[in-house]
């Protein structure tokens, strides 16, 4: 390439030892392409500082128009919900999504889901709650503005979350107000971020009533794991239960009937998320709402305003608050 003369799709071909027809899917997000070849074809775009032909176009109009989001485990009700409130502000703001649902969070994987989103024509990039031990080795595209949610990494780009403890704090402390002096708690995976800031803050808040933490049960965010949960509670005189989400408390209670342990009558049970269903169980959960509108809102306000070059603090941590739904699932416990 001669100096002072813009990349083209041969260079960039010739430098990946590919065809241009292989470039070319590549910067259409084509899956049809091995990751040993995309990861070469974008290691040759960024190093030959080649624009795709859309990208070229939108430079000149100054804007894609388009968000890109990379998200983890998508069946999962925080991501899904969490990305649906993206979407939507998104389009309310004017703009298109693309989205890359990545199999796991090493921080290689999640570089190159970014490298390759930014090849795709996109003006900045939302990551998902994307739980990296490895974060500091992350590198992200130069230049790229990028906003995180419930990210391990928040503190090195601007981040905005659920007050998972906050939520977590209210749910404890709404049981023992009812009189309970023993809680216990159904937590999440160990490495998802919020179930740590769920279980840690349940942990603080017995503590600071002078009251010891039960053995955790722990769970997996699935109904299932939830019943399993239940099983093991019925028959211990248990009166109250925290568990990290709705659909392990939704398994929880029918392991109790099952069992002839009546909610709230025998065990009060509070769950997080708030999700649709939680009100129309048999006994309508007591829950915290996860305000995922406001947080989707939030990070695409946050992203737009970093697209439109406003400066801020990159270490800058958002929390949405949530708040505590009283249903009929909690009681005082019997004498």
């Amino acid at each position: 390439m001669r100096p002072g003369t813009r990349a083209s799709m041969a260079d960039v071909a010739r430098l990946a030892r590919v065809s241009g027809q292989t470039v070319s899917r590549v910067a259409n997000g084509s899956d049809n392409v091995s990751p040993a070849t995309r990861r070469r074809v974008l290691d040759a775009m960024e190093s030959l500082g080649y624009t795709p032909n859309t990208a070229a176009r939108a430079l000149r109009s100054g804007s894609f128009g388009t968000i890109g989001v990379i998200a983890h485990r998508l069946a999962r009700t925080g991501e899904s919900r969490t990305v649906e409130a993206v979407v939507q502000a998104a389009r309310d703001a004017g703009h298109t999504v693309t989205l890359l649902d990545i199999d796991s969070t090493t921080h290689a994987d999640v570089a190159e889901a970014a490298s390759r989103l930014s090849h795709q024509a996109i003006d900045g990039l939302i990551i998902i709650r994307a739980e990296i031990e490895d974060a500091d080795r992350l590198q992200l595209p130069t230049g790229l503005p990028v906003v995180v949610a419930d990210a391990t990494f928040g503190g090195r780009l601007p981040m905005v979350g659920t007050d998972h403890a906050g939520g977590a704090r209210a749910a404890v402390e709404h049981l023992l107000s009812l009189g309970h002096r023993i809680v216990h708690h159904v937590a999440g995976p160990e490495d998802s971020i919020p179930a740590r800031a769920r279980q840690r803050a349940w942990r603080e808040v017995l503590a600071e009533h002078g009251l010891a933490a039960p053995e955790p049960l722990r769970g997996d965010w699935t109904a299932e794991s939830g019943h399993a949960a239940g099983v093991a509670l019925a028959g211990t005189g248990a009166t109250a239960v925290f568990c990290a989400n709705d659909e392990m408390a939704a398994g929880l209670m029918l392991a109790c009937a099952e069992r002839g342990v009546r909610v709230p009558e025998d065990l009060s049970v509070v769950g997080f998320d708030d999700i649709p269903l939680a009100g129309y169980l048999t006994t309508p959960l007591t829950t915290v709402h996860q305000p995922f509108d406001e947080v989707g809102e939030r990070l695409v306000a946050r992203l737009l305003a970093s697209i439109g070059g406003e400066r801020g603090d990159d270490a800058a941590v958002e929390l949405v608050g949530c708040d505590l739904v009283v249903r009929a699932s909690t009681a005082r416990p019997r004498r």
